[in-house]
């Protein structure tokens, strides 16, 4: 947060007996961008946090609020290949914070939410995302299908998970401008979404389980994206 948007940030807090590499970097990106310091013990911090594994530093920030099918579009413009994941009435916040948190993990410009019937940017959510919440914008549209036509004008291919479909993922390619659609939890995708993609892939598995959880399934499917895309190497 520091590095991409230190105007968000108003106040760092750590703990007052860290003083290792990772803790000195982030003082001193603190420092740099004229943020607020305090040193504080760690108690304090785990009454502040509560349960959160906070690793002796926490932050003061503005919320990042949810995107509009705009802004969406307007950010496309700077991405030459951007890959977003459209979650088509996941209602469990839990999933959806966990989404976040491997979408920012991979890349993904963006998480795609319809308004109603489904999960929405809750203090549970930023809780379970671990920060992601505050780097990948979540996008509330009205309609998801017509979200996802206006992708497909705009270039993109819509890849829809579904554990019967005749491709593997990493037979699907996703180095392009991709939007990875997921169902709901037990329902699937719906009949109309599925209608509107243009490749449905299906995750392999060995057990006997017949469909995985939707952020399980969300983060598999990122994570080819992002191999196929090359991602890894150029961590290396």
């Amino acid at each position: 947060m520091l590095e991409r948007h230190p105007e968000r940030v108003h106040l760092v807090r750590l703990a007052e007996r860290r003083d290792d590499p990772r803790v000195r970097r982030i003082e001193e990106l603190a420092q740099r961008h004229e943020r607020r310091i305090e040193r504080v013990d760690t108690q304090a911090l785990k009454r502040l946090l509560g349960d959160v594994v906070h690793q002796g530093v926490a932050a003061d920030i503005s919320a990042l609020p949810p995107w509009t099918e705009d802004e969406l579009l307007t950010a496309l413009q700077s991405d030459s290949t951007p890959l977003l994941l459209a979650l088509d009435g996941v209602q469990d916040p839990h999933n959806l914070g966990a989404c976040l948190r491997t979408a920012d993990a991979c890349g993904a410009l963006a998480v795609i939410v319809p308004k109603d019937r489904a999960a929405q940017l809750t203090p549970t959510v930023r809780k379970v995302a671990a920060g992601a919440a505050e780097t990948t914008p979540v996008v509330a549209v009205t309609n998801l299908v017509r979200t996802l036509k206006l992708l497909k004008e705009s270039g993109f291919w819509v890849v829809g998970a579904d554990p019967a479909a005749d491709k593997s993922a990493d037979g699907v390619d996703l180095k392009g401008p991709v939007v990875l659609v997921l169902g709901a939890e037990g329902a699937g995708l719906r009949q109309l979404t599925r209608q509107n993609c243009d490749f449905l892939a299906r995750l392999p598995q060995l057990g006997a389980v017949e469909s995985l959880n939707v952020s399980v399934a969300a983060g598999m499917l990122l994570y080819e994206a992002a191999r196929q895309r090359g991602r890894w190497q150029r961590q290396e």
